[in-house]
């Protein structure tokens, strides 16, 4: 397959595109991370996710070491061709490294953040090294 279809996106300065994960069943938003054209040639190729990880700088295969991969079911572009949706299934419905279902598990509420989402698995048990 030609590269030519990676040209469409609008690339931020430093190469990346910001992507949003989200759940294909239930809508509920997963996690928010970016993607190098590399990573997006390997999530199409793959049919599973590959961000690029701007605190390590290197690519990193969603699950690999957790097990918690994601599934990508279907990928859009928004209108002003700068974010990505990926529509995924969440291997094992962990996707933060938290061990929660989402990243998005603090809540503002009366002036104050709460957590409002319960641990599923510690990190401890996830992350053996």
């Amino acid at each position: 397959m030609s590269d030519i279809w990676l040209n469409k996106i609008n690339w931020s300065d430093d190469g990346l595109v910001q992507v949003v994960a989200q759940e294909a069943n239930s809508k509920k938003v997963l996690m928010v991370a970016w993607m190098n054209r590399e990573a997006l040639k390997l999530t199409v190729e793959t049919s599973e996710a590959h961000y690029w990880s701007r605190s390590r700088k290197k690519l990193w295969h969603k699950g690999e070491e957790s097990g918690h991969v994601q599934k990508v079911k279907e990928i859009h572009l928004d209108c002003d061709e700068d974010v990505l949706l990926l529509a995924v299934e969440q291997v094992g419905g962990i996707s933060c490294h938290t061990g929660r279902h989402n990243c998005f598990f603090n809540k503002f509420e009366n002036g104050q953040w709460v957590v409002d989402a319960p641990v599923i698995k510690s990190p401890g048990e996830i992350y053996k090294k």
